[in-house]
């Protein structure tokens, strides 16, 4: 076979070429008929045939919080347990607020306040090997692009589509900030093609992301403040309370999508996954864009 391959690529490339695409979606359906597709199903049937239903990520932090409208979705006819896996090992980030995983400790202490706090999950602890009907870590092993709208993902695994219009988080308005513009730019998913310096020319700004990534910003935005955030259900509070938000691809953008407050996201053109969804809710990749949006959400009452 490989001869075979091998002089049909030397004498006729387009043929080689051809045949070649056809190899490697045969063995791509193959695996995925071997490996997924009697999970996806079973999911299927679990969610039509059980009343309480027990629910597995492993992170990262805004990708569980976009699992969350599914979840609240079949909490309309099912009792829902969610179950974190903790230090799930990952291929190295560029200064990743969790290292060498998915979710680590800290971070699972940040945002298990915040998953406690909603009312339509029954059940909400880390995962020490309970019975698990629907596992969100599945997707990434599905032969699929993931460069396309990332609160969805959950909908692709289950076939389960909520309005994603709707809010989807419960938290309190926060006691001391309101009506700031709240900012958080994680080191990951920026936009190069951007930059923040015309935000000096406004006021009440707070940065509510790791102090790092807080220096790293006040070196652009010289009236920039940093609010640090207890948990994320604090961060959910400050950002209920906001005025708007601006962040790139993070876990402060999911929540500001789940409490559905007015939002700008700064779309990463190399994997431009999050999106924003609902009124007032606004994304950018270029200059012009983002000051023209910015404006008009300060501008708004």
């Amino acid at each position: 076979m490989f001869l075979k391959n091998f002089w049909l690529k030397l004498t006729n490339n387009h043929d080689y070429l051809n045949k070649r695409n056809i190899q490697i979606r045969e063995k791509i359906i193959l695996k995925f008929r071997k490996l997924h597709e009697k999970e996806l199903i079973s999911i299927r049937e679990k969610i039509k045939s059980k009343k309480e239903l027990n629910f597995l990520h492993s992170g990262h932090a805004a990708d569980i919080i976009n699992v969350l409208p599914v979840v609240k979705k079949l909490s309309e006819k099912h009792e829902c347990n969610f179950f974190i896996n903790v230090n799930k090992p990952i291929k190295k980030y560029f200064k990743h607020p969790a290292g060498k995983y998915y979710l680590n400790d800290k971070i699972f202490k940040m945002i298990f306040p915040l998953l406690e706090n909603q009312s339509y999950l029954k059940k909400v602890e880390r995962y020490t090997n309970q019975n698990i009907d629907i596992n969100f870590d599945l997707l990434r092993s599905l032969p699929i692009n993931l460069l396309f709208d990332n609160v969805t993902y959950a909908s692709v695994l289950t076939g389960v589509n909520p309005n994603y219009q709707e809010t989807f988080l419960e938290a309190d308005n926060h006691k001391e900030k309101k009506n700031k513009i709240i900012i958080q730019r994680t080191f990951r998913y920026r936009n190069d093609l951007i930059n923040y310096h015309f935000l000096n020319n406004y006021n009440d700004l707070f940065f509510v992301g790791t102090y790092e990534e807080y220096n790293d910003l006040k070196n652009i935005v010289k009236n920039l403040n940093f609010y640090e955030c207890e948990d994320f259900l604090d961060m959910a509070s400050i950002v209920k309370s906001s005025k708007f938000v601006l962040a790139n691809s993070s876990i402060t953008f999911p929540i500001a999508e789940g409490l559905q407050v007015p939002r700008l996201l700064e779309s990463c053109p190399a994997f431009p996954a999050a999106q924003p969804h609902g009124a007032n809710a606004f994304s950018f990749f270029f200059q012009s864009h983002f000051e023209e949006k910015f404006k008009f959400l300060a501008d708004k009452n």
